[in-house]
């Protein structure tokens, strides 16, 4: 049933065109320069902004649920719960439009793994109970695809899988150790090693020592998939309110410069953009991500590299990638770049930095040579949550009414769908109207971490540990051994393991 429903909602309409640009950025190396910057990502470019927005609040209102954001979390939550109790008024708040942060600026990968460290769900819930939220995510992925189909939501769902590459022997080592690992955590069935010829047969990465493939992926349009969901709860019946911040939030209430929204539930689904609400500065740290775009590239160059597939791609580096090939054949590259703004700051409309673009364009250049001759055609960047264990978390506080979902750590596509469905059996079960399910019982739910440091401690803690690990990769890069301990203390010092 599941592969059928992935099979019906994926699609491809690969296309190209050449053109050759290059420019000098100024630091030594000739790289392509962005033709647009920012506007907030190249997935809106391809779609479309809106060309309208939907009203802002009309004033003070009663409702069953408020949720605070309009990106995945917030729209899986709306359309869940309506979907179950549609006597229930459900009211979505937005400061921008629904899909203006992570949700209409990411990667377009829908992964369902587990990204998070297992052995801290396992400390408070037992294996099992891990092994059961490791089966969930994988769920959510045929999940989504099953509301496209069901929602007429075309989003340039293709599946597919994960190539994780290693391109060097400590990139190597590892593949291995991560192989053993997921294999030990339920996900061995999805797993697959694969030779140096087996990645060259799918796809031409230069110095590609050996790979990892994980099955049950889809490729997304993100702007593409946030628009259907938003208009998928609407019709629902969610009411989505544009143009509307939260000025604060308390039990029973939220305030807006436009009213207030009084609701026994209250949901925060602000993940990245948790830091710019008041008294939560330090919940969750906003960890940047900015991407690339090249022009469609011709068929003479998918000659070359190959990648028939359309896997999704990433490599073992410390300061690892994430790769996409578009429908129209355009490739995508993801990294960390500038990875902390001091005090938690936020991009301006998805404007990345000069710094940024190079290194993302160096690694485009260095995994796929022969994109080198082609411009690159957008640059954007966003933030992503980060939870003090880095280990995401869904919650509902049964005296006071508020509940939370985020920290996805950067793999928020499908674990969206998941939390959405969480914080909607969770509402259901406190509004009376539904009882403990499945989904309530998983090892995130009301899992609380503490607080990030205060500042100049946050900046400098994250700063030293991607300052390691970009020391780790150039040192693995050079040397013919073993993985670098640089990038064991760089994660150390921020918890991340």
């Amino acid at each position: 049933m599941s592969e059928a429903i992935m099979s019906q909602a994926a699609n491809s309409l690969p296309s190209g065109q050449s053109g050759q640009a290059t420019a000098d950025l100024g630091f030594g190396v000739s790289l392509g320069v962005p033709r647009r910057v920012g506007d907030v990502s190249f997935w809106y470019a391809d779609h479309g902004l809106p060309e309208t927005r939907r009203p802002a609040l009309p004033g003070n209102l009663q409702a069953d649920v408020a949720i605070i954001g309009a990106g995945y979390t917030g729209l899986w939550t709306a359309y869940y719960l309506r979907k179950a109790a549609p006597q229930l008024r459900v009211v979505v708040l937005e400061k921008e439009f629904a899909g203006f942060g992570a949700s209409g600026r990411n990667g377009g990968w829908c992964m369902g793994v587990m990204a998070w460290d297992q052995n801290r769900y396992a400390a408070t819930h037992g294996r099992e109970a891990v092994l059961d939220m490791v089966s969930a995510l994988e769920g959510a992925v045929p999940e989504i695809a099953r509301v496209c189909v069901a929602e007429g939501i075309d989003a340039d769902l293709r599946q597919t899988e994960e190539l994780m590459i290693a391109a060097n022997p400590a990139q190597l080592e590892r593949l291995e150790e991560e192989i053993a690992h997921r294999e030990a955590w339920g996900e061995g069935h999805r797993i697959r090693a694969l030779s140096a010829e087996e990645v060259r047969q799918r796809i031409n990465v230069p110095g590609a020592l050996g790979a990892m493939s994980v099955s049950g992926m889809l490729r997304v349009q993100p702007a593409k998939l946030v628009r259907g969901l938003a208009e998928a709860a609407e019709r629902a019946g969610a009411e989505i309110y544009e143009d509307t911040e939260v000025l604060r939030y308390d039990p029973g209430q939220v305030r807006t410069p436009k009213g207030i929204v009084r609701a026994p539930i209250i949901l925060r689904a602000t993940e990245g953009f948790t830091a710019t609400l008041p008294g939560h500065r330090r919940d969750w740290l906003p960890l940047n991500s900015a991407q690339i775009a090249t022009v469609p590239l011709p068929p003479e160059a998918w000659s070359k590299i190959g990648w028939e597939g359309h896997e999704l791609i990433g490599d073992l580096a410390n300061s690892y990638c994430y790769c996409q090939r578009t429908r129209e054949g355009r490739i995508t590259v993801g990294g960390r770049g500038m990875p902390y703004r001091f005090g938690s700051g936020i991009d301006h409309n998805g404007e990345p930095d000069a710094v940024t673009i190079e290194r993302l364009v160096a690694i485009l250049h260095k995994h796929f040579p022969e994109a080198a001759k082609y411009p690159i055609d957008h640059a954007w960047c966003g933030v992503v949550a980060v939870p003090r264990d880095w280990c995401a978390t869904v919650g509902l506080d049964r005296n006071t009414g508020l509940g939370w979902a985020g920290g996805y750590v950067g793999v928020g596509v499908s674990t969206s769908n998941l939390a959405g469905r969480t914080l909607a059996d969770l509402a259901l079960r406190d509004l009376g109207v539904g009882g403990e399910t499945d989904l309530t019982a998983l090892p995130w739910v009301d899992r609380r971490v503490r607080r990030w440091e205060p500042e100049p401690l946050r900046w400098l803690g994250v700063t030293a540990m991607y300052g390691l690990l970009t020391a780790a990769d150039r040192h693995e890069t050079g040397h013919e051994g073993r993985a670098s301990r640089l990038a064991r203390l760089g994660n150390w010092i921020t918890g991340r393991s």
